[in-house]
């Protein structure tokens, strides 16, 4: 009989003992099967290294651990064109970068950062979300990349260090910075100034020094670097909506199974989104903040607007003969 007891109490111990190990929810540890790079020039906080870092956990949570991705921001790999090159080589498996860095070695990109084109941000996302953004974000396989999805960054306006853009008539003779960027230059030239090309860390104290007269970019690029400080007047004349492209290396996405490619695409989708949102609610802090720093905000009317419009067509010229199907479809979207 008190054999059989203790057969009892030994069992009951034996029970209570994984009971317990359930209760503390020791499960086997998940080996990843993949580890990625991504690669941002944005410091941390920024809406794209934000979105970044929630596309990295929505893959790791919705691939139960087997793919991991880690962001590296603030350039950590190099300028956008120095990560392109690793990517096309899988050095670095995913990034996200200007689409003024693919453009020149695939021009049809330029249709979506013409001078002028859309009517409002609303306008330009029609385009990227439809059929034209889909067959766009396709084409960039043929530099070895995978277009995932499209980031916001707003509408590029001019900012002066010398006096207040009111007119065409004021970019005359101005020396004005651009990213490397033909299109860019192209528009700066028949705008009637003079393009010089910088990387934008080299902004201020180009400005500083007296090297360029104005520049271009969006509210947050034009706070984030404290520009304000040194060119003072922001002319809200949006003449560019550059928008951002989330990639994938194709040496890194051949590698992959169709599984994990279709969650990545589900999980970009997301991040895109959740970009955006971020992006406008950081715009508005950006204007804000430049403004009560001194900034000096000067609006363009309709009117005005055209005389620039006038001044860009030979640009449309010459994309009206390349891709007027295109070109079409994005006006009317």
């Amino acid at each position: 009989m008190k054999r059989f007891f203790s057969l009892v109490f030994l069992l009951a111990c034996l029970g209570l003992c994984a009971g317990c190990a359930a209760l503390t929810g020791s499960a086997p540890e998940v080996i990843p099967e993949y580890v990625l790079t991504y690669a941002d020039n944005q410091p941390e906080g920024y809406p794209t290294t934000e979105a970044a870092l929630e596309f990295a956990r929505l893959v790791e949570e919705r691939t139960g651990g087997k793919v991991i991705v880690q962001v590296q921001a603030d350039g950590e790999f190099g300028s956008e064109q120095e990560i392109l090159t690793q990517m096309q080589f899988g050095g670095v498996d995913f990034a996200r970068v200007s689409l003024s860095s693919l453009a020149d070695e695939l021009p049809v990109l330029n249709l979506l950062q013409l001078p002028f084109l859309y009517e409002d941000a609303e306008h330009m996302w029609r385009v990227l979300d439809g059929a034209v953004g889909q067959e766009l974000l396709e084409q960039v396989q043929q530099l070895g990349l995978v277009g995932l999805s499209w980031y916001d960054a707003g509408a590029r306006s001019f900012y002066c260090r010398t006096r207040p853009i009111r007119s065409a008539a004021d970019l005359q003779g101005l020396a004005i910075r651009v990213q490397d960027s033909a299109l860019m230059a192209e528009m700066i030239r028949l705008l009637g100034g003079r393009a010089v090309i910088l990387s934008y860390s080299d902004v201020y104290y180009a400005f500083e020094t007296g090297r360029i007269d104005a520049a271009e970019n969006n509210w947050p690029a034009y706070q984030a670097l404290r520009h304000y400080e040194v060119a003072p007047y922001f002319t809200v004349d949006q003449h560019t909506r550059v928008p951002e492209i989330q990639l994938a290396s194709g040496r890194t996405w051949e590698k992959l199974p169709e599984e994990y490619q279709q969650i990545l695409l589900e999980c970009a989708a997301e991040s895109a989104k959740y970009q955006r949102q971020l992006w406008t609610e950081q715009e508005g802090r950006a204007r804000a903040a430049a403004l009560d720093s001194g900034c000096v905000e000067i609006d363009l009317t309709e009117e005005l607007l055209e005389e620039f419009r006038a001044l860009v067509q030979p640009i449309y010229d010459e994309y009206e003969t390349l891709y007027p199907a295109l070109l079409e479809k994005i006006r009317n979207s």
